[in-house]
């Protein structure tokens, strides 16, 4: 006897599937951001909520890259992850920071904005705010050697004099 045909998976289903995932990163930005889940946790339970609010921010992150979502615009979604978690480690002002900046809200308006027909296409502010993040990192590990040569030559004439 034969197996009863399957039918094949439908174009639909797969949309379905890939609405329901949108359905759920916008439910977790809602919850994380919009009723004050993250700063409530990073409040709560210092350092680990602010880890946990960066764990679940994966999410639509994770969501865009299975969408081959270019890698501009997920290295934008991880630094807007990144400052959320940076900022939000500051003990009492990192608590006010997470309920002003909003990062999950952020990285879903990006998904959102990106999306069509479930692809995700990429924009050329998202490779402008990695290429500006990349000369600011650069600088920041500059600023220090800046301020060493600046404060020995302070001290050298001091020194000298």
């Amino acid at each position: 006897m034969e197996a009863p045909d399957r039918p094949s998976p439908r174009k639909e289903d797969d949309d379905d599937d890939q609405d329901q995932a949108l359905v759920a990163a916008e439910t977790l930005a809602h919850w994380l951001d919009d009723r004050f889940l993250d700063p409530i946790l990073g409040l709560v339970l210092p350092g680990l909520g602010d880890l946990l609010g960066s764990a679940l921010g994966l999410y639509p992150v994770v969501l865009a890259w299975r969408r081959r979502a270019p890698k501009a615009l997920l290295a934008r979604m991880m630094l807007n992850l990144a400052a959320d978690a940076a900022g939000g480690s500051i003990p009492i002002l990192g608590d006010a920071w997470d309920f002003v900046f909003k990062a999950h809200a952020r990285n879903l308006k990006l998904l959102r904005s990106r999306s069509s027909a479930g692809a995700i296409h990429g924009h050329w502010s998202d490779r402008l705010v990695v290429a500006v993040a990349i000369v600011a990192l650069l600088a920041s590990f500059a600023l220090p050697v800046l301020v060493f040569i600046g404060v020995w030559h302070l001290v050298a004439r001091a020194v000298g004099r």
